[in-house]
């Protein structure tokens, strides 16, 4: 008796003629982070800016003013100065950023451990590429009918999470079939998230030779006009941080929680890490440890940003050791995040 044909193997008899085996019924799973240059010089640099500072969720002013100022002073400007931090930490041998890298490893490990022959995984950077709808179509080429989209931010924002969203409906729009969506939710409390902070943070700091008198934990800021409106990102910060002080036995001195990386003149969330750390070196204090919760994986915000600019700020103004702990990053307590999240979210689909 010959075996029934099963729901997975390949199937060519609905497709046009010379179309590659497509096995229907697969489930898509793809990973996604902010963004990346393609490489660190102008022009690349200047792309980049474009697509990232032109997303309505990201700067939502749309006055004459902010086109006159983006389209001649900022796209002019900002690519050179943003170039040269990318330059600092570029992957060589890879020739990419780091986020590119990490991002990528983080997929191949959730894809070597995913039991189940039914689940494509896959990543995407919301700004630069390898682009959402390149990976949506890649996709469903694949026969994915149905497809989990997991922003890799633990808290909401819309300029992050929303804008993830944005774009998988707008290559959603140019779909005749398009697969059964899901968006994960975000997990800034969620328990597994929290014991690989700090897990991962007592290691880290187990490694240093000095002990930190105090630790910030500094998230990516936005303006305080969007927490205003109503954006729950201020808020999901604030548990992540009381989250892990108490998986730490912290209280709000010895574990601080500010925002980092304000753009322009208008008031951002506070208080800010630079002045934070400013005052914390003046204040005294000699040893200090930053953490950055907010980010899956480490990129300019957190091996320029804070691991250069805010150490140099806090030894010039007093401080004398220094510490930017890593991101979660492709650990094994950060797959373990990566890992958790995607199978909470498939329940009921394998």
């Amino acid at each position: 008796m010959n075996k029934p044909e099963t729901r997975f193997q390949p199937d060519t008899r609905h497709l046009p003629e010379g179309h590659p085996p497509v096995a229907w019924g697969c489930i898509g799973v793809l990973l996604v982070n902010l963004g990346t240059p393609d490489a660190t010089d102008f022009w690349s640099m200047r792309r980049y800016l474009r697509e990232f500072l032109s997303d309505k969720r990201v700067i939502e002013e749309n006055s004459l003013l902010w086109k006159l100022v983006f389209n001649g002073i900022i796209l002019t400007t900002r690519p050179r100065a943003k170039g040269r931090d990318y330059d600092t930490i570029w992957n060589r041998e890879r020739n990419e950023s780091p986020l590119k890298t990490i991002t990528r490893s983080q997929s191949d490990k959730l894809a070597a451990t995913m039991n189940d022959k039914r689940v494509v995984v896959d990543w995407a950077m919301r700004y630069g590429n390898p682009s959402i709808a390149s990976r949506i179509e890649a996709l469903a080429a694949q026969g994915c009918e149905k497809l989990l989209i997991v922003p890799l931010y633990p808290q909401y924002a819309a300029a992050t999470t929303a804008t993830v969203c944005d774009e998988a409906f707008r290559k959603l729009m140019t779909m005749r079939w398009q697969p059964t969506l899901r968006v994960a939710a975000p997990y800034h409390d969620d328990p597994v998230y929290i014991e690989a902070l700090s897990s991962s943070l007592r290691a880290e700091l187990a490694k240093l030779p000095f002990e930190p008198e105090v630790i910030v934990a500094s998230f990516h800021g936005i303006p305080k006009e969007y927490f205003d409106k109503g954006d729950p990102y201020h808020c999901h910060c604030a548990k992540t941080a009381r989250l892990l002080r108490e998986a730490l036995g912290y209280d709000a001195r010895k574990l601080m929680m500010t925002f980092q990386s304000r753009f322009g003149r208008a008031e951002w969330l506070q208080p800010y890490t630079d002045k934070t750390v400013e005052a914390l070196a003046k204040r005294g204090v000699k040893s200090l440890a930053i953490i950055t919760p907010g980010f899956s994986a480490d990129c300019l915000e957190t091996l320029e940003e804070i691991a250069v600019e805010n150490g140099d700020i806090f030894k010039e103004h007093g401080g004398q050791n220094f510490a930017a702990i890593p991101c979660l990053n492709d650990s094994e307590p950060g797959m373990a995040v990566i890992r958790n999240l995607v199978r909470r979210e498939l329940q009921g689909w394998l």
